[in-house]
């Protein structure tokens, strides 16, 4: 299969480029600065209006992931920055592909569980309703999703992506942070829920998505139990191997954000997703949980550098 991908040049990006190239597919990343000698290849574009780059779809399956790094200030500039890096891309593709004689086979929209807001205790799955902020979050998701009405393939999967865990990514890396600084308690009130899953498992979940003809629409690619925050914290304390901590109060968290330029949202606020569509079609996850997913992760890893 052949596969395009734009916003490959992310850390999912990255991984999910490099997984399907090992198993034998054809990829193509679409990169505003292209590396000739990067595997898999790279073909230039800037993300905003059809080019050259348009004839790679043809009889390609695409993966659309681009936009802007979320963790960051919740400024109405910001918020213009995360919309339009995503609205804008997703448009030029699907200029691009009407263009086309045929309608691409598979479209995989990326989107976020984010858009469900700041959902309290209530049990999320595909069926619930979106919420209407906070605008850094839901509020950017609607317009993505929004851009991504009507696309010219024969089947679309709009994933909603929870938080993924991986080495080296921001989510990961700032929760590392807090646990290096002693503050690896729990967050504000500590019952908010945390919706994840490991990167192995959304790899296939991608895969499935390009490769599954029944499944369309919303699907939620998050792992099957959500944690509460402070279960989080503890969780990650015992696998990096570090003692007890005192909680972060909220307003704590609040200063640390702005000395850090992010969200103080991101931990404070949470939604209990479960990917009821995946589950329904028996998918199979290699990390339901979290305590063997971190240690598959961070197994051995100390928190001291």
């Amino acid at each position: 299969m052949k596969v395009v991908i734009a916003g490959g040049s992310g850390a999912l990006g990255r991984r999910l480029g490099d997984d399907l190239a090992e198993r034998g597919h054809d990829v193509v990343v679409l990169s505003r600065t292209p590396d000739p000698r990067a595997r898999p290849r790279q073909v230039g574009w800037d993300g905003a209006t059809p080019g050259p780059w348009a004839r790679e779809l043809r009889g390609a399956a695409v993966v659309n992931l681009a936009g802007a790094l979320v963790d960051r200030r919740p400024t109405p500039a910001n918020v213009d920055l995360l919309t339009t890096s995503r609205v804008r891309p997703t448009r030029a593709l699907a200029t691009a592909a009407a263009a086309l004689d045929e309608p691409v086979p598979v479209w995989v929209q990326a989107s976020t569980a984010a858009i469900h807001g700041d959902a309290g205790d209530a049990v999320l799955t595909e069926d619930s309703p979106v919420a209407d902020g906070p605008p850094q979050m839901a509020g950017v998701a609607r317009a993505w999703e929004a851009a991504a009405t009507d696309l010219p393939a024969r089947r679309t999967v709009v994933l909603r992506t929870s938080v993924v865990l991986d080495r080296g990514t921001p989510a990961l890396d700032r929760l590392l942070l807090l646990t290096r600084w002693g503050l690896g308690g729990r967050v504000g009130s500590g019952r908010q829920w945390f919706s994840w899953i490991h990167v192995e498992d959304w790899l296939a979940v991608v895969r499935t998505a390009l490769e599954q003809p029944t499944l369309s629409g919303v699907v939620l690619a998050t792992g099957p139990v959500p944690v509460r925050n402070a279960e989080l914290m503890a969780t990650l304390r015992a696998v990096v191997g570090r003692p007890p901590a005192p909680p972060t109060p909220a307003p704590l968290l609040r200063a640390g954000a702005l000395l850090l330029r992010t969200d103080p949202a991101l931990g404070l606020t949470g939604r209990r997703v479960v990917p009821a569509r995946l589950q329904a079609a028996g998918f199979a996850f290699a990390h339901p949980t979290l305590r063997p997913a971190l240690t598959d992760l961070l197994g051995g890893r100390s928190t001291a550098s």
